[in-house]
């Protein structure tokens, strides 16, 4: 497992199939832009492990 501290304006890349989780530990509203690539740019193949927030699984 592998944790790290993203400022303003930086960014990270996950690689396909790759457990992954976000956090915001500052006061700041945190704004995600999420890129995707590939021919396949469905959300429909997501995973969740765990959801704090209540989503539905899939």
């Amino acid at each position: 497992e592998r944790t790290f501290l993203l400022g303003e304006n930086e960014s990270t890349y996950i690689p396909l199939g790759h457990t992954h989780r976000l956090a915001n530990p500052g006061k700041v509203p945190l704004e995600i832009i999420e890129v995707q690539s590939g021919s396949y740019l469905g959300e429909d193949d997501i995973v969740r492990f765990e959801d704090t927030y209540g989503r539905a699984a899939s």
